[in-house]
């Protein structure tokens, strides 16, 4: 029952109580006098009966506020009390109680003050205990997840039900990528696979695996390859997760005995072979295209070869006219081998893998071959062993090769000088020789040749080499020791560091990108209501908006989201998009978020984002601030986009009623402040999806406090409430 209406029913009934006992008390006095006292008061009393009413009136409204006063004083401030303890037990430790009520309810308040900060103490004592026994395991942890991140292929981990309990951002970028734009948003802690890839070929995989098990194999692997919506082919190569299976699963239907081996998950590595794909295909239409048109010239050349070895006194005008065929058949092999030579060229080039290395380590590479293969003396003078660089150490090796046997050869060098120094965002690799100088001509042509030296050849030209990295060269005659020079100008790269960013400390707490949890968690079913409230995933999400009236022609400028899996937040998840709304924003609401029409120029609209938003909800319970203003925006949509959002809907707005009827303000930033949360970029659509998931986490507790324990008894809590709110 409301509140406000248990005050007035209970103020109702105790000034009709006082009323009742007044008029008994009146008529018993009446009912003992004689009669003709009786007719001497009514005689008296008659001409004031307005008097006493408006006295009687008075007395009662008297009554009333007093009433009030003792059921603020004894009632409200104990139940307030009994608030606030709850949020300390279950929500926010540092919570501490305002003392209400009579002087010894206060006392109360304070006594529970104290007990509560002796209770933080050893709450403290005790987490630190309990963390210095989980460290060997956080390191561990943080081990694993630097692992993952510093692996070069994509890695995810998902349990039998193909939930996703692991992975690392290459396999967001492989699976996202190769999925189209949005799709990286599907992979994330506890998502299905199965939105990835189909559903079918990972089940025959799995089969597969567990036949070669059944049979002992010792390698009972699986790998397929498949086709993404964008045409992109990846490779999928899949291994087991083995465990014992526990003896109450013996007579289950999988076939495993008590003890036995059994199949928990699945470790999938998958890696993008589009391009090595689409080289093959060009090297085999390459080879194909030689070998159909080399066919007829060869035949030509035999027949002219023959003729003239049968025939060897033929006329001298027949046999001119044999060797004419013969070099203009040569002529055309040789042009389609130069033909095939530049189109293999072309294709080795998608090959070049770009590592990042030391400079010096280059230097050194390029160093070794010229004095093994060349013979010429290498000198290393000035050399900065902190520069690194981007680079296919091979063919950038390769080409200094070359220039080194082009001096040696053509200009009589014998000994070369390697430098390498930084100038700004550039690295300066200085190939430098005491001879000849040269001209600029000569360079140009040296660059549009292709690489040879020492006797080895490349179709590869010093101009490609360079194009691929992103680098130039020059020719340099006059420094100050008088030295002629090549100076490569190459990209300067960043140290090689975890491909998340930031260095591994360990303690640390590193992006949530495993949750081994989820090797338990039952695939989600319909029957969500039975599903216990830490159980469930959700989508915490915020929209900003042009102005308050969606029916009145306001539109969505901003949705922010974030993940809620096995009771933690992941930051690592969120999603962000803002929305050209094709309409300007109200002033005022500009005022409140911070949006200008400026900032959203160039932005997707509302139907391009609707649906890549709706997958990343999909099987999740949305919660939301007053999620009936945020929901209603994307009601409206439904005809326009055929986006629909069924979801069970959770509002913490709702729930705070629950949980604290008995404080004054439901306001976002009063929760957070009641439960101990920081709030940060308020009225930001993820800044505000963030604190509302903390205020939510934060409430599951509370609300089993209160019996609500599953999203069914959460859902009728939320009903009841609103159903009070549409009534008073």
């Amino acid at each position: 029952m409301n509140e406000k209406l248990k005050v007035v029913l209970a103020l109702t009934a105790f000034l009709a109580l006082v009323a009742g006992l007044e008029f008994v008390a009146g008529y018993a006095v009446y009912y003992v006098l004689e009669p003709e006292n009786q007719q001497r008061l009514v005689a008296t009393l008659s001409p004031h009966t307005e008097l006493l009413v408006e006295l009687g009136v008075l007395r009662l409204a008297i009554l009333g506020v007093a009433f009030a006063a003792v059921y603020q004083l004894y009632v409200k401030g104990p139940l307030k009390i009994a608030e606030g303890i709850r949020i300390i037990l279950n929500a926010h430790s540092s919570h501490r109680l305002e003392p209400a009520g009579p002087p010894e309810v206060q006392r109360l308040a304070r006594a529970v003050n104290d007990l509560a900060e002796h209770s933080e103490a050893l709450a403290h004592d005790l987490e630190a205990k309990v963390a210095q026994a989980k460290a060997s395991v956080e390191e561990e942890k943080n081990r694993l997840a630097a692992l993952m991140s510093e692996l070069s292929q994509g890695v995810l981990v998902c349990n039998r039900n193909g939930r996703i309990l692991l992975y690392n951002e290459r396999a967001r970028q492989a699976l996202g990528a190769s999925a189209g734009a949005g799709s990286a948003a599907l992979i994330g802690l506890g998502r299905p696979i199965f939105a990835l890839i189909d559903r079918s070929l990972l089940r025959h995989a799995r089969e597969r695996i567990e036949a070669r098990l059944e049979k002992g194999e010792t390698d009972p692997n699986a790998q397929f390859v498949f086709t993404s919506p964008t045409g992109q082919f990846i490779r999928v190569h899949m291994a087991p997760i083995l465990t014992a299976a526990p003896p109450t699963q013996a007579s289950e239907p999988t076939g495993q005995s008590a003890g036995q081996a059994m199949v928990s998950g699945f470790v999938l590595t998958v890696e993008n072979i589009t391009r090595d794909f689409e080289l093959d295909a060009t090297r085999d239409m390459l080879l194909q295209s030689f070998t159909e048109g080399s066919r007829a010239s060869l035949a030509g050349i035999r027949a002219a070869v023959e003729m003239l070895t049968y025939y060897p006194d033929c006329e001298s005008a027949q046999r001119d006219r044999f060797i004419r065929i013969i070099s203009e058949e040569v002529n055309t092999l040789s042009g389609k081998l130069h033909q095939l030579t530049a189109d293999h060229a072309d294709s080795l080039k998608t090959r070049w893998p770009l590592e990042e290395m030391l400079g010096a380590d280059v230097i050194a590479t390029a160093r070794r071959r010229i004095e093994t293969r060349l013979g010429l003396a290498v000198r290393v003078d000035n050399l900065d062993h902190s520069l690194w660089v981007k680079v296919d150490s091979y063919t950038l090796a390769q080409a200094l090769h070359a220039l080194a046997g082009r001096l040696k050869e053509e200009c009589g060098v014998g000994e070369l000088r390697f430098d390498l120094s930084r100038h700004g965002r550039i690295v300066q690799l200085d190939l430098i020789w005491p001879g000849p100088a040269l001209s600029q001509r000569v360079l140009q042509e040296w660059e549009g040749d292709t690489l040879r030296a020492g006797g080895q050849d490349s179709p590869l030209t010093l101009h490609d080499v360079l194009e691929r990295h992103g680098a130039e060269i020059v020719y340099i005659a006059d420094k100050e020791d008088g030295y002629p020079r090549f100076r490569l100008l190459l990209p300067l790269a960043e140290p090689l560091r975890p491909m998340l960013g930031a260095p591994i400390r360990y303690g640390e707490s590193r992006p949530e990108f495993y949750d081994f949890d989820l090797f338990h968690q039952a695939g989600q079913t319909p029957e969500l209501d039975h599903t216990p409230l830490a159980e469930l995933t959700y989508t915490v999400f915020d929209t900003e908006t042009t102005g308050l009236h969606p029916s009145g022609g306001d539109e969505i400028i901003s949705i922010g989201a974030v993940r809620i899996v096995n009771n933690r937040l992941l930051r690592a998840e969120s999603y962000e998009q803002r929305v050209d709304p094709k309409r300007p924003i109200d002033p005022v609401a500009q005022t409140i978020h911070g949006i200008s029409n400026e900032m959203l120029r160039g932005q997707p609209t509302i139907d391009e984002v609707l649906p890549r938003f709706h997958d990343y909800c999909d099987e999740t319970v949305l919660v939301a601030h007053n999620a009936a203003f945020d929901l209603r925006f994307l009601q409206m949509k439904e005809t326009q986009t055929g986006i629909y959002f069924t979801q069970p809907v959770l509002d913490t707005l709702l729930l705070s009623e629950v949980l604290h009827p008995n404080q004054e303000s439901h306001a976002l930033e009063t929760i957070a402040e009641r439960l101990g949360i920081k709030v940060t970029a308020r009225h930001d659509a993820l800044g505000d999806a963030l604190v509302t998931a903390e205020i939510f986490l934060r409430m599951i507790p509370l609300l089993a406090a209160h019996g609500i324990r599953t999203l069914g008894d959460a859902r009728a809590a939320e009903e009841t409430i609103y159903a009070k709110v549409n009534k008073y």
